[in-house]
């Protein structure tokens, strides 16, 4: 195990609206404030979004099985934000329900909002984290 100890810097609240790219405005903000480092939580409404739901056999490099949302779903859960050379880079794992069913993964790509979403990121200060590419899993990894 590694780790670093850091404080919290800054608090950003957003909402986002309805078809808006979650994923793409958590970079934004994370570029545009130049958050190097952060924890963020997600509640609200998705409408579209591609999920992994683990790897297909427990090997590496791992080949993930994806999920489509494909229509609204409730969301929650948690992710951190660490740059990759010069740019954020988002990792968000959320629990995504319609009716009696439930999915959980790591949200990856075309994550649109279903009418409103909010967005608590909370900065991390004094901490060198980072994300690289690791060559064992093919993935890119929070270095520390």
């Amino acid at each position: 195990m590694k780790y670093q100890v850091g404080r919290t810097g800054r608090v950003v609240i957003a909402r986002f609206e309805d078809r808006d790219d979650v994923l793409g405005n958590l970079v934004d903000i994370a570029r545009k404030e130049n958050i190097r480092a952060a924890v963020f939580y997600l509640v609200g409404g998705m409408r579209e979004g591609s999920i992994v739901v683990g790897p297909e056999k427990d090997e590496f490099p791992p080949t993930p099985v994806w999920r489509h949302l494909g229509e609204s779903h409730e969301v929650v859960g948690f992710g951190t934000i660490f740059w990759l050379e010069d740019e954020p880079r988002v990792h968000f794992h959320g629990a995504f329900g319609k009716k009696d069913m439930v999915k959980v993964g790591c949200l990856r790509e075309n994550s649109e909002t279903f009418l409103v979403l909010e967005a608590v990121v909370m900065e991390i200060e004094d901490v060198t984290a980072k994300r690289e590419m690791d060559p064992v899993s093919g993935m890119v990894l929070l270095k520390l």
